[in-house]
């Protein structure tokens, strides 16, 4: 057979590939991976780190609201003198004397104190509101939590399809410089036999300089996408490869619901946002407690206490001693603090309002981000149906090209050009089925919905 007849099948047979059919039996599934990050992501591992420790915090709360108790101790040096005069004084067999001096000293002696004091709050109401931001703290981090892991979900598929998509380039451009490269030789051949002009050959050769450029940057591609989802999931980066959909378009169970009830859903579910509206609430507690700061308190205490003082002084030895115990209720409240209060409560005041626009700003991306996606979905069918279209089309114009250049009625530099337009129409199928499926995906994450069933579902498309 000759080489005139053996190209043109190696052409096509390069060419004319379907998408996701190279090692997809060998790659790694979509839910392994999310499985793995779970265990194995940096950022989500922050993110459950935060969350543990903030867990202590409703603890703290119940905590404003229980007994303290206190002991306190001292021991040392002392020095005391004591004078009294005009006292009366009285005595069994001595009567009443008025008019009566005491007088003690007692230099460098011993002192000890010891005191036990318990106090329980009855009336707080900085200490309440300090409760309602640790609970509402906690709350807060439940929260960011159910965030992290919608971001980790996100994270592992967008991660996923990037290696897939990275691969698919790679294998699709080493393809077409198998094609290309039997392309070169024919002209050259051609050349040689005369039957073709030199221009060709130099043609040939300068497009399977670049295609080799183009496939030592997509190694590299695959190489750094690999890494990056190696790193995220734990799991070997050394031959993980990644799948992707197959050329016809994954159908889910179940139409595409209309547009204003998810946005209705995602106002009210979305993680994100309803951290926001908590940030508000906690601003608005942090600002009632500055103003309460200033409030009466009342508390029930309870105190025992002994002190004693012993030693020498000017008047021979010395020893004092005293014991105290005390059960009643304790009212405090602060008058100035210098305009500290006051200050404070005015931030809050402006906090609360920069929180009140934030949110408000959250609530319109959020907005946005579901009609966006909503969108994508709505669009995507049609525009990978045209897609579909606009490769078979690629791929028997680069079949028609083939044979008119057999014939004469078609350059090489036609040719060459023909494939390249085959090969971006088949990464262009490839990246839109992505983007319909990653759609879905931010859907589900938009409203907080982003959970195993979601990913399985996604999962099974791609098998």
């Amino acid at each position: 057979m000759s080489l005139t007849m053996i190209k043109p099948h190696l052409w096509l047979a390069t060419l004319a590939f379907g998408l996701g059919t190279a090692t997809a039996a060998q790659a790694v599934e979509l839910m392994e991976v999310w499985q793995s990050g779970q265990t194995s992501d940096r950022e989500y591992a922050v993110a459950r780190a935060s969350h543990a420790a903030a867990q202590t915090q409703r603890e703290q709360a119940k905590s404003l609201w229980r007994p303290s108790v206190g002991l306190s101790a001292s021991a040392g040096l002392a020095t005391a003198a004591q004078s009294m005069h005009g006292a009366q004084f009285s005595a069994p067999g001595l009567g009443q004397q008025t008019g009566v001096d005491f007088n003690t000293s007692v230099k460098q002696g011993t002192a000890g104190n010891v005191a036990l004091q318990a106090s329980q709050p009855l009336y707080h109401p900085e200490r309440s509101a300090q409760a309602q931001q640790l609970n509402l703290a906690a709350d807060m981090a439940d929260l960011e939590l159910l965030a992290a892991q919608q971001g980790l979900g996100l994270r592992m598929a967008e991660r996923y399809f990037d290696l897939a998509l990275a691969q698919e380039q790679l294998r699709l451009v080493e393809q077409q410089q198998l094609a290309v490269a039997a392309v070169h030789e024919e002209a050259v051949a051609r050349f040689q036999n005369g039957s073709s002009p030199v221009t060709d050959s130099h043609e040939t050769a300068a497009r399977l300089a670049g295609i080799r450029a183009q496939t030592l940057a997509a190694r590299s591609e695959v190489q750094l996408k690999q890494r990056r989802l190696a790193d995220s999931s734990g799991l070997p980066q050394q031959g993980l490869e990644a799948h992707l959909p197959l050329r016809k378009l994954v159908s889910f169970e179940g139409e595409l619901p209309a547009l204003e009830p998810l946005v209705a859903q995602a106002l009210q579910s979305n993680p994100g946002l309803r951290l926001r509206l908590l940030g508000v609430e906690l601003a608005r507690l942090d600002a009632s407690k500055h103003k309460f700061g200033s409030s009466p308190r009342l508390e029930l205490v309870a105190q025992v206490m002994r002190d004693r003082l012993s030693g020498n002084g000017d008047f021979g030895s010395a020893s004092n001693s005293a014991n105290r115990q005390m059960l009643g209720l304790q009212f405090s409240m602060p008058l100035y603090s210098g305009g500290y209060r006051e200050a404070k409560e005015v931030e809050a005041l402006r906090l609360l309002e920069r929180g009140q626009l934030e949110s408000e700003l959250s609530r319109e991306q959020v907005e946005q981000q579901v009609r966006a996606s909503w969108l994508g979905l709505q669009v995507g069918a049609e525009r990978f149906s045209a897609l579909q279209e606009s490769l078979k089309a690629s791929e028997a114009r680069l079949a028609a090209t083939r044979l008119g250049r057999e014939v004469g009625h078609r350059t090489t530099q036609e040719l060459l050009n023909t494939g390249n337009d085959s090969l971006a129409a088949a990464v262009a199928l490839a990246q839109a089925h992505v983007a319909l499926l990653m759609d879905r995906l931010r859907l589900a994450a938009l409203s907080g919905d982003l959970d195993e069933a979601a990913m399985a579902g996604i999962n099974a498309a791609l098998r």
